[in-house]
């Protein structure tokens, strides 16, 4: 890939970061028409439009937070970025780890294929914490 190529994914990967901790979508992110698949645990959700992919944002994450951790790599179509998220609520604590492959058309993101571990409440958090010593954060 060219320079100019990559760094406009790193752009794109760093304002869906943004995204992500603010659940409003920055100028230049999303195409007007992009689409959204998003597989969890035991869920499959699709959306259509930069509205839309927001409107399901806000209902699935309605707590801001942050992205501790993320890693983006270029594709010739596009890109993948693995990252992780964590954010409060009442309850403590939350976290979830993800993996997203992108299709950039006209230097922005037209469709989003997104794959999430599910959220991990406070007490999946210390059970895993208690059960397994990882390799690397």
């Amino acid at each position: 890939m060219s320079t100019a190529t990559d760094t406009r994914v790193k752009e794109l990967a760093d304002l869906f970061v943004r995204f992500l901790q603010t659940n409003t979508a920055p100028d230049g992110l999303f195409t007007d028409d992009v689409f959204l698949d998003l597989t969890v645990p035991q869920w499959r959700l699709q959306a259509r439009g930069r509205e839309e992919l927001v409107a399901l944002r806000r209902r699935s994450h309605p707590f801001l937070g942050t992205v501790p951790r993320h890693r983006v790599d270029a594709t010739p179509t596009g890109f993948v970025l693995e990252f992780e998220e964590s954010w409060e609520d009442g309850q403590g604590t939350w976290y979830c780890r993800e993996l997203m492959r992108a299709e950039i058309r006209d230097g922005r993101i037209a469709e989003a294929c997104v794959y999430c571990t599910g959220d991990w409440d406070p007490a999946t958090r210390a059970a895993h914490a208690r059960e397994v010593v990882l390799l690397r954060p």
